[in-house]
């Protein structure tokens, strides 16, 4: 078949308006006259996720704000990574997502977590990676506290990819971007048997990743795949597997000139402190996952899930970091000098493995006390995860500065270290969750998680460092009101716990690690489905304990559980059809984010690093009217600005960013084809996308420039 031309006609704005694009093929194609309607189905809007419970529930009676992003959507953005998707809501910001690395998040102002943020199908995986998309139904983000559903975990959020199940179907996407990208996929999927006993769904995808950064192509492979089996009209099966390697090098941030300046006249395609002899940072990852469900009547259903995800990383870097007396600084920094300049590090810390095993058993059904209707699910989980790594060796070589190219530097010949069990966490659980129907306008959901953690950690000599026994319940009640049948209201409280921090090599008490916090979280929620759109609000309160490298009267820094955070917000959101021709999904969040009692004057009294008051974003779909089949494909991301620093000294300004593209759902050679063009940041405006922090020490990474990706799918 055709395959898109590497490289894009010179007005990108014209061929996004236009049905017809460029094609390199021996002769011209020549469009069936015959179209097809447009995908069936809600869309952008998605009226049930699994992540609020532990079933499949509808969003309206779900008491927590979740947010859902659509296979169309996803398909629509031609969306690679989960910053792509996670750009959709308001309530999320990138906190260390270096191009070429595993990404991370900041949601309601909180960062996740890699231990314990991130789930597939429910079941917890090893978060540091980059989870594919190809074969995920769409994406959900339980935003706020999780204990009930997850035990111990960040007080921000938790990202479930649901993945795609057995279906009839065969098609292949193609895609290149401006850089010359080349990138299939394949999407299979079939019912055997007399009576559709055993369903399979398979899926593959290369990327050659032509990355606008210098020196950061790269490749991806992925295989995965799904089986569904009824084995009797009681019993189902199903199971998971998908495997990914990726090789890029990875982008390192910015730091602070002198710690009291942004960097200016930055260029995002450059690599800073690069060396010719660096390598890719390989990441490869195996997650498999497994339900059996059995149904024992009407009421009652009882269900045992086990998964696994191991993630082995291979950093063999150059990196950027700090000014030291070889940079020309008088005193050793943790910042770039006033000047730009910097130290190069070789740093190398191969076959890191991360591991989650985790095995969970659930009973769940319906029964009345009288007039009261309970629905109820009790179950226990066991979570197991631990790492496994060597000393990463990481050894100043040379110097740089960032508006130059540097200098090839000799490597070092330091050995490797060994590798040594560095982490053993288990995590055990007993819960239960009673939703109680009193009418059909009143509701009360009561649930609960006992949760215990015994988790011990080790020194580079796998020597016993810390050996941590903790139990605590963590409550969740909520309180619903439906005035009417499509109308919500809700106030919740819930509690959690999560993991202590580890201290910064640079302060006093390096490496320790803190205890296990509490937090706890007030939410009160509105929630309507309204013609063709769900629209949502909600009001939070979350208070966390404050964690943060507390300075003392002679510069020391000791890692310190002092005060907390008080993040205080309001979401609101809309997602669906706003009229026969427009759908979207549109969200706003609005953030005041606080230090209390933390014993440092100067890091109170302001916004916290890398959470800015606005975040809005907004994605769109008109389909045209007269000329069936083309759609035009719109949205935004806009953010306010951001402090950069804890004292609330430094600020990166605020930015807006527009994106523009098309949809063609037509036919070709007989063919039902769906032909996209995207270009994200269409102003190619320059901004910083993220001011997180990454082992105590803060960093800066440029928004992308002007992007733009041709796709077509073709169903056979």
């Amino acid at each position: 078949m055709a395959l898109p031309c590497p490289r894009f006609a010179p007005s990108l704005l014209a061929l996004a308006l236009s049905p017809t694009f460029c094609w390199a093929a021996e002769s011209a194609v020549v469009l069936d006259a015959t179209t097809i309607e447009e995908q069936a189905g809600d869309g952008y809007r998605a009226r049930s996720a699994a992540v609020g419970g532990f079933n499949e529930a509808e969003r309206l009676d779900t008491p927590a704000s979740v947010s859902v992003v659509s296979r169309q959507l996803i398909d629509d953005q031609q969306a690679r990574l989960l910053s792509d998707v996670l750009k959709n809501d308001a309530s999320v910001g990138e906190a260390y997502a270096p191009i070429g690395y595993y990404e991370n998040f900041v949601v309601r102002g909180f960062s996740l977590n890699a231990a314990n943020s991130y789930r597939v199908n429910g079941r917890s995986v090893v978060g540091e990676q980059n989870v594919a998309l190809e074969n995920k139904q769409q994406v959900e983000l339980l935003k706020g506290l999780s204990g009930l559903q997850s035990g111990v975990t960040e007080p921000g959020g938790l990202v479930n990819y649901v993945t795609k199940r057995a279906e009839n179907v065969r098609s292949l996407s193609v895609a290149s971007n401006q850089d010359g990208e080349r990138y299939l996929a394949a999407d299979l999927g079939h019912w055997f048997g007399a009576e559709q006993q055993v369903g399979v769904r398979l899926n593959l995808a290369h990327e050659d990743i032509r990355s606008f950064v210098e020196h950061t192509d790269g490749k991806r492979d992925l295989i995965s795949l799904a089986l569904d089996w009824n084995i009797s009209p009681d019993a189902t099966l199903q199971l998971d597997a998908e495997y990914q390697t990726r090789e890029q090098r990875s982008v390192p941030g910015y730091q602070l000139l002198g710690g009291t300046q942004v960097p200016s006249g930055v260029d995002p395609d450059k690599r800073l402190g690069h060396q010719s002899w660096s390598k890719p940072v390989g990441i490869d990852s195996l997650n498999l996952g497994g339900r059996f469900e059995y149904r024992f009547d009407d009421n009652w259903k009882a269900a045992l899930d086990a998964s696994r995800s191991e993630v082995v990383i291979d950093d063999y870097s150059s990196f950027p970091y700090g000014c030291s007396p070889a940079s020309g600084c008088s005193d050793w920094l943790t910042q770039f000098s006033p000047e730009g300049d910097y130290d190069i590090y070789d740093y190398r810390s191969p076959d890191d493995t991360r591991r989650h095993d985790e095995l969970q058993a659930t009973l769940s059904g319906a029964f009345t006390t009288g007039i009261i209707r309970h629905e109820l699910t009790i179950g226990s989980s066991a979570l197991r995860r631990t790492i496994d790594r060597r000393a990463s060796v990481n050894v100043p070589i040379g110097t740089g500065n960032i508006h130059e190219d540097p200098a090839d530097f000799a490597p070092t010949d330091l050995p490797l270290n060994p590798k040594q069990r560095r982490l053993d966490s288990r995590q055990y659980g007993l819960f239960f969750s009673d939703r109680i129907n009193f009418d059909e306008h009143w509701q009360v959901l009561l649930g609960g998680r006992q949760v215990r953690l015994d988790e011990e950690s080790y020194d580079e000599d796998g020597i016993s460092q810390r050996h941590t026994r903790r139990s605590e319940f963590l409550p969740n009640a909520a309180l619903l009101y439906k005035p009417q049948a499509d109308t919500t209201l809700y106030v919740s409280y819930s509690k959690g716990l999560s993991l202590g921090g580890e201290a910064p090599w640079f302060t006093t008490n390096a490496g320790e690690i803190l205890a296990p916090t509490i937090s706890r979280q007030l939410e009160a929620g509105f929630k309507r489905d309204w013609q063709g759109l769900s629209l949502g609000a909600a009001l939070f309160r979350i208070d966390q304990a404050l964690q943060y490298s507390r300075p003392d009267d002679n510069g020391d820094l000791t890692y310190v559980q002092q005060g907390k955070q008080r993040n205080i917000g309001l979401e609101l959101s809309a997602s669906g059809h706003a009229s026969r021709n427009l759908q979207l999904s549109a969200s706003t969040a609005v953030i005041r984010a606080r230090a209390i009692d933390s014993g440092t004057e100067a890091y109170e009294g302001h916004q916290a690093v890398n959470v800015p008051k606005v975040r809005a974003s907004l994605a769109a779909d008109y389909q045209i009217p007269g000329i069936q089949g083309l759609s035009l494909l719109g949205g935004m991301q806009y953010s306010a600005s951001k402090y950069a620093n804890p004292g609330g000294t430094v600020k990166v300004a605020d930015y807006t960013v527009f994106n523009l593209g098309s949809r063609y759902t037509t036919r070709i050679e007989g063919f039902d084809t769906v032909l996209r063009l995207t270009v994200d940041n269409l102003f190619d405006k320059r901004y910083w996308r993220d001011a997180g922090a990454y082992q105590g020490d803060g960093y800066l990474f440029p928004g992308d420039p002007r992007t733009a990706r041709l796709s077509a799918t073709v169903s056979f």
